[in-house]
């Protein structure tokens, strides 16, 4: 199947859903909680996780269920209660995007002991025998994408260097993030090991470049200290930036340390505001996850079961959750800049173009 081609949603929705409350749920469906999906987000400050919100909510209700949609604000034992209530419920499934990997033995072993099937929605959760599939996209290729941009982008197979870079991560309590850096590393690690690439703060260690939650404003004071302790007199030539939130705090450090000539900046999501930076020259790269697909892979999986089916998967090795492998279907991330976020971004429709002015 061509996942490129399965869009089931008629286009993004509006970033202001409602997130139901369960009981609110279940006065709407008349009680009859077997047709009710339950999607648990981590938070509303990231403009991907309103999309994917909006398209699960929309592509489940065009298959004629019920959603009781969830925030938990990024805080773990929010997310923990949300999902007691959506059990407690009795809901057909569970679509989860897990704010802490380890944080959700407790109510997933809730859902197994009432048969209700779980799906790990772009984020792998780790530690328990009670996730059945995982929907997400290549981990592993987003961080290359974010390397080999950086490779293409200093001419390295060409250039004697040497280029000053830094490297960030995400958060650690995301499953995602030693997948995105090892990507990246791969590419990155044997051009730092020639002397083409220095990191002059020495700092390549995971625990040392990663950013909790996500955090822009973490990744800001971050930049900030390197600058001021690595770069005096110097100029830092490539940043590593995981994601598009982190991008722009670490362009803002930048900005605010007067430089004029910004270095290259990757970043993820192809969010809007990034968008708007890569367009005026302030952020390089950003990779690009079509949400609407990866709603759409979800809800097949989740109908597929609901209907005694085995659902659809093309991994079946790569993502071990500590218990077993979680069998996955994973999508194409796409690298975006200046040169295709028209063709890629605005002509498929993901994005406005007045969004953009």
């Amino acid at each position: 199947m061509n996942v490129n081609r399965r869009h089931l949603l008629a286009g993004t929705a509006g970033a202001a859903a409602v997130a139901l409350t369960a009981s609110a749920c279940a006065s709407e469906d008349g009680g009859d909680s077997a047709k009710t999906i339950g999607v648990a987000m981590p938070t509303k400050t990231s403009e991907r996780w309103i999309f994917d919100g909006d398209n699960l909510k929309k592509a489940f209700e065009d298959e004629g269920y019920k959603v009781t949609l969830q925030y938990a604000n990024d805080v773990p034992d929010d997310q923990v209660a949300q999902l007691e209530t959506m059990v407690s419920q009795n809901v057909a499934a569970l679509v989860v995007a897990a704010i802490d990997n380890k944080s959700l033995n407790g109510p997933l072993a809730q859902a197994k002991e009432a048969d209700i099937p779980v799906i790990a929605y772009d984020r792998l959760i780790l530690d328990t025998p009670n996730v059945d599939y995982y929907a997400s996209f290549d981990n592993i290729q987003v961080g290359t994408l974010q390397g080999e941009y950086i490779v293409t982008a200093l001419d390295l197979e060409n250039q004697a260097g040497p280029f000053n870079i830094e490297l960030f991560a995400g958060a650690l309590t995301d499953n995602n993030t030693p997948y995105f850096f090892n990507g990246a590393w791969a590419v990155l690690e044997p051009y730092i090991a020639e002397g083409k690439l220095v990191v002059k703060s020495g700092e390549v260690e995971l625990e040392q470049i990663a950013t909790e939650n996500w955090d822009g404003a973490i990744a800001q004071d971050r930049m900030d200290n390197l600058l001021s302790t690595h770069y005096k007199g110097e100029q830092v030539h490539a940043v590593l930036a995981p994601y598009d939130g982190i991008s722009r705090g670490i362009v803002s450090s930048l900005e605010s340390n007067n430089y004029t000539t910004l270095p290259v900046v990757t970043g993820q999501d192809a969010e809007i505001e990034s968008l708007k930076y890569i367009i005026a020259g302030r952020q390089t790269s950003t990779v690009f996850k079509d949400t609407r697909d990866l709603a759409t892979t979800a809800v097949e999986m989740v109908v597929a079961l609901l209907d005694g089916k085995k659902p659809e998967v093309n991994d079946e090795e790569t993502y071990d959750n500590g218990d077993h492998v979680i069998p996955a279907f994973l999508l194409t991330p796409v690298s975006v800049d200046v040169d295709n976020y028209q063709e890629v971004v605005v002509d498929s429709g993901y994005v406005d173009a007045a969004d953009l002015q």
